[in-house]
Protein backbone atom coordinates (compact mmCIF):
# COMPACT_ATOMS: atom_id res chain seq x y z
CA UNK A 1 0.00 0.00 0.00
CA UNK A 2 1.69 3.03 -1.23
CA UNK A 3 0.62 7.09 -1.20
CA UNK A 4 2.59 9.82 -2.96
CA UNK A 5 1.71 13.43 -1.86
CA UNK A 6 2.85 16.39 -3.66
CA UNK A 7 4.82 19.22 -1.98
CA UNK A 8 5.89 22.84 -2.90
CA UNK A 9 9.07 23.81 -0.80
CA UNK A 10 8.12 27.72 0.01
CA UNK A 11 10.72 30.21 1.93
CA UNK A 12 8.90 29.53 5.23
CA UNK A 13 10.53 25.98 5.05
CA UNK A 14 14.11 26.89 4.69
CA UNK A 15 16.79 28.32 6.66
CA UNK A 16 18.96 31.27 5.05
CA UNK A 17 21.00 29.49 2.84
CA UNK A 18 17.61 28.43 1.23
CA UNK A 19 17.76 24.80 1.83
CA UNK A 20 14.92 23.00 3.48
CA UNK A 21 15.83 23.05 7.90
CA UNK A 22 16.61 19.28 8.89
CA UNK A 23 13.55 19.14 11.04
CA UNK A 24 10.74 19.81 8.12
CA UNK A 25 10.86 17.10 6.53
CA UNK A 26 8.84 15.47 9.62
CA UNK A 27 6.31 18.35 8.87
CA UNK A 28 5.97 17.22 5.14
CA UNK A 29 5.85 13.42 6.27
CA UNK A 30 3.51 14.14 8.88
CA UNK A 31 1.14 15.84 5.90
CA UNK A 32 1.50 12.72 3.95
CA UNK A 33 0.49 10.77 5.83
CA UNK A 34 -2.25 12.34 6.95
CA UNK A 35 -3.35 12.51 3.30
CA UNK A 36 -2.95 9.01 3.33
CA UNK A 37 -5.34 8.31 5.81
CA UNK A 38 -7.95 10.53 4.81
CA UNK A 39 -7.59 8.55 1.27
CA UNK A 40 -7.95 5.63 3.10
CA UNK A 41 -11.57 7.49 4.37
CA UNK A 42 -10.24 8.22 8.15
CA UNK A 43 -9.89 11.74 9.53
CA UNK A 44 -8.18 11.95 12.38
CA UNK A 45 -10.73 14.48 14.29
CA UNK A 46 -13.43 11.94 13.52
CA UNK A 47 -11.34 8.94 14.62
CA UNK A 48 -10.87 10.57 17.95
CA UNK A 49 -14.51 11.80 18.54
CA UNK A 50 -16.20 8.34 17.51
CA UNK A 51 -13.46 6.07 19.00
CA UNK A 52 -11.82 8.07 22.15
CA UNK A 53 -8.14 6.97 20.43
CA UNK A 54 -5.69 8.75 18.23
CA UNK A 55 -1.99 8.17 16.52
CA UNK A 56 0.87 9.66 17.76
CA UNK A 57 4.47 9.43 16.73
CA UNK A 58 5.84 7.28 19.23
CA UNK A 59 9.58 7.19 17.20
CA UNK A 60 11.26 8.66 14.11
CA UNK A 61 14.39 7.51 12.35
CA UNK A 62 15.80 9.48 9.15
CA UNK A 63 18.68 9.60 6.90
CA UNK A 64 19.31 12.76 5.00
CA UNK A 65 20.78 12.27 1.34
CA UNK A 66 20.37 15.40 -0.56
CA UNK A 67 19.22 18.72 0.12
CA UNK A 68 15.78 20.31 -1.31
CA UNK A 69 15.77 24.60 -1.71
CA UNK A 70 13.00 26.46 -2.19
CA UNK A 71 10.58 26.16 -4.99
CA UNK A 72 11.22 22.68 -5.67
CA UNK A 73 8.90 20.64 -6.27
CA UNK A 74 8.99 17.23 -3.99
CA UNK A 75 6.73 14.06 -3.69
CA UNK A 76 6.50 12.39 -0.32
CA UNK A 77 5.64 8.49 -0.22
CA UNK A 78 4.05 6.69 2.40
CA UNK A 79 4.41 3.26 2.67
CA UNK A 80 3.13 0.65 5.34
CA UNK A 81 5.97 -1.16 6.62
CA UNK A 82 5.00 -3.02 9.47
CA UNK A 83 1.55 -3.25 11.35
CA UNK A 84 1.23 -4.41 14.85
CA UNK A 85 -1.70 -4.28 17.50
CA UNK A 86 -0.95 -1.24 19.00
CA UNK A 87 1.69 0.02 16.65
CA UNK A 88 2.09 0.69 13.01
CA UNK A 89 5.44 1.67 11.33
CA UNK A 90 5.83 3.72 7.75
CA UNK A 91 8.48 4.60 5.76
CA UNK A 92 8.81 7.21 4.20
CA UNK A 93 10.94 9.35 1.48
CA UNK A 94 11.20 12.59 0.41
CA UNK A 95 12.04 12.56 -3.40
CA UNK A 96 12.57 15.98 -5.52
CA UNK A 97 10.87 16.11 -8.75
CA UNK A 98 13.36 16.69 -11.29
CA UNK A 99 12.70 19.05 -14.69
CA UNK A 100 13.62 15.44 -16.75
CA UNK A 101 11.14 13.33 -15.01
CA UNK A 102 13.90 11.72 -12.39
CA UNK A 103 13.17 11.55 -9.23
CA UNK A 104 16.42 12.39 -6.53
CA UNK A 105 16.17 11.16 -2.75
CA UNK A 106 16.65 13.61 -0.40
CA UNK A 107 15.51 12.31 2.72
CA UNK A 108 14.24 8.69 4.01
CA UNK A 109 12.76 7.12 7.53
CA UNK A 110 10.64 4.80 9.32
CA UNK A 111 8.33 6.50 11.54
CA UNK A 112 6.26 4.59 14.09
CA UNK A 113 2.85 5.53 15.10
CA UNK A 114 0.80 4.38 17.93
CA UNK A 115 -2.38 4.18 19.14
CA UNK A 116 -3.74 5.77 22.44
CA UNK A 117 -6.88 6.71 24.11
CA UNK A 118 -6.91 10.14 24.09
CA UNK A 119 -8.19 10.12 27.96
CA UNK A 120 -5.96 8.27 29.55
CA UNK A 121 -2.97 9.11 27.04
CA UNK A 122 -1.84 5.50 27.50
CA UNK A 123 -1.28 3.19 24.81
CA UNK A 124 -4.13 1.03 23.45
CA UNK A 125 -4.79 -1.60 20.25
CA UNK A 126 -6.02 -0.43 17.40
CA UNK A 127 -9.51 -0.81 16.49
CA UNK A 128 -10.04 -4.17 14.95
CA UNK A 129 -11.89 -2.34 12.20
CA UNK A 130 -8.89 0.35 11.62
CA UNK A 131 -6.10 -2.65 11.17
CA UNK A 132 -8.35 -3.97 8.41
CA UNK A 133 -8.16 -1.04 6.35
CA UNK A 134 -4.32 -1.44 6.43
CA UNK A 135 -4.01 -4.70 5.13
Amino acid sequence: MSFHFPVRVYWEDTDAGGIVFYANYLKFFERARTEWLRHLGLQQQALKQETGGMFVVIDTQLKYHRPAQLDDMLEVSAIMQDKGRASLVIAQQAQRLEINGERTLLCEGSIRIGWVNVEKMKPERIPAQLLELFS
